[in-house]
């Protein structure tokens, strides 16, 4: 019964949202197109939530309700008022489309070229052993330097590739402590919290960084090198309290390890622009304010060298992570709805937040994020809740001296990639849990307090950037 539940509930809510009359609900001046947006809203939580479907296929659900029964094209059913003032505004069916073409899909497109090309010629492989070297045989040591690369991978590579890797390679050395020795679970752990707090690091590192750009433009524009500017400093100081945070819990008794990674660099002209590609777009993401390029553009770059060389094939192709980009398209899509339809800022607005601190609005913001993103994906978490708060940092005249919509979201992206407590909260954790050295009760003890101190420190960073003029 319970597992019939799962498909019967995300069906059965929507659909009596659907049905009710618009004066059930406690929003004044609901239109019709808001019900429905409503309806959709709720199927796609619930479905995230539950997971009756892939959460990749809800995505695509989203986009394909909003082009039935919310846009211009659809049917003539659905639009039979249309013109009515309890009606409300149709969306453009071509605007709905463009969300699996949207500029965040093709910057998320680039970075995955980038790690695809890096693995292909052992470019990561090669790159954490000669930047492992300088940290000895000391297992605190060795487990930091792991911790410090893991984290420089993630924030160009997909976070789940990055695990994987590094586990494979700290597989034979793992074995090597003895059956009660802490250092085993230190190891096993340090990998998906360092590849979780990594992914912060840029706008391509994990997906809610890339929904946040979406709603960071005009005036609150951010662009890769100052997301960058704000967010390396923010995973170094966090990574280090991971580090401190694990070795405390779990200090090995082991004196000394050794890494062997076997492996050179390939000299090879495919190899070569590879090193060269990866570089330069790196180079040209980082000083955008020079030559004019948005992130987006640059993201393409790679794109076309790798598909020009044949350095990404179409064998290749088929192992993109397409499932994660139509996931932050359905995202996308869903908040075009809630911003375009106008309900985003209706529900607001038919809430007295300024009634409330703007401390108290950005705390609970934040932690409400934290919460959900242990026990659903971060992407969605982020799709669900990054419209509701953008609309919330415009209209909110108190959190104006806090930095408004800006400080808002930042704080929501933060802690939706902080979410690590449970094997289920990430595909990092779950990797790391299926190893057996750590047991799920060790993972969050870590997780929550790291959790916690990033979204503390989120906020004192975000602050102390404004006060010296940089957000």
């Amino acid at each position: 019964m319970r597992q019939n539940l799962r498909y019967i509930i995300p069906i059965l809510i929507p659909l009596i949202v659907l049905l009710l009359p618009a004066s059930a609900f406690p929003i004044e001046g609901l239109t019709v197109i808001q019900q429905r947006v409503i309806a959709i809203f709720l199927l796609a939580a619930l479905c995230w939530v539950m997971e009756p479907i892939p959460i990749y296929a809800t995505s695509v659900v989203i986009i394909v309700l909003e082009l039935l029964l919310l846009s211009d094209k659809s049917l003539y059913l659905f639009r039979l008022d249309q013109g009515q003032p309890h009606f409300g505004n149709l969306m453009s069916y071509s605007e709905i489309m463009a969300t699996f073409a949207s500029p965040i899909i093709m910057l998320f497109l680039g970075g995955f070229f980038l790690a695809m090309a890096a693995t292909k010629y052992r470019l990561d492989v090669n790159l954490a052993r000669v930047l492992l070297k300088p940290f000895g045989h000391q297992p605190k040591y060795v487990m930091f330097g792991l911790m410090l690369i893991t984290a420089i991978f993630s924030m160009f590579m997909s976070n789940t590739a990055t695990t994987a890797m590094m586990l494979s390679i700290l597989a034979p050395v793992i074995t090597l402590f003895g059956a009660k020795d802490p250092g085993k679970i230190a190891f096993a752990l340090c990998i998906p919290v360092a590849a979780n707090i990594g992914g912060i690091g840029t706008p391509i590192g994990t997906p809610p960084n890339a929904i946040a750009l979406k709603y960071l433009t005009g005036e609150n524009l951010i662009t890769f090198g100052e997301w960058m500017f704000f967010g390396v400093p923010f995973v170094a100081v966090l990574l280090v309290f991971a580090w401190w945070l694990i070795n405390k819990l779990y200090p090995a008794t082991q004196a000394s390890i050794e890494l062997t990674i076997q492996g050179k660099f390939l000299k090879t002209p495919k190899a070569i622009t590879v090193y060269v590609t990866f570089a330069v777009t790196i180079l040209l993401w980082l000083m955008g304010s020079m030559h004019g390029m948005n992130s987006y553009t640059v993201a393409l770059i790679p794109v076309a060298i790798f598909s020009l060389t044949g350095i990404i094939n179409k064998e290749d192709l088929k192992k993109i992570s397409w499932d994660v980009l139509w996931l932050v398209s359905g995202g996308i899509a869903l908040g075009l709805a809630l911003d375009k339809t106008g309900l985003a800022k209706l529900m607001v607005h038919s809430i007295p937040f300024d009634a409330f601190s703007p401390y108290v609005v950005l705390l609970g913001a934040a932690m409400l994020c934290l919460l959900m993103a242990n026990f659903m994906s971060h992407t969605a978490t982020a799709n669900l809740l990054m419209p509701i708060m953008a609309a919330l940092g415009t209209s909110m005249v108190s959190l104006t001296p806090l930095g408004g919509e800006v400080t808002l979201i930042l704080v929501v992206t933060f802690a939706a990639s902080l979410g690590m407590s449970l094997p289920i909260s990430t595909p990092p954790n779950a990797l790391a849990h299926a190893t057996g050295h750590v047991e799920s009760n060790q993972m969050a003890r870590v997780g929550i307090v790291v959790g916690v101190v990033g979204v503390a420190l989120s906020f004192v960073m975000i602050w102390g950037l404004q006060l010296i003029g940089h957000i």
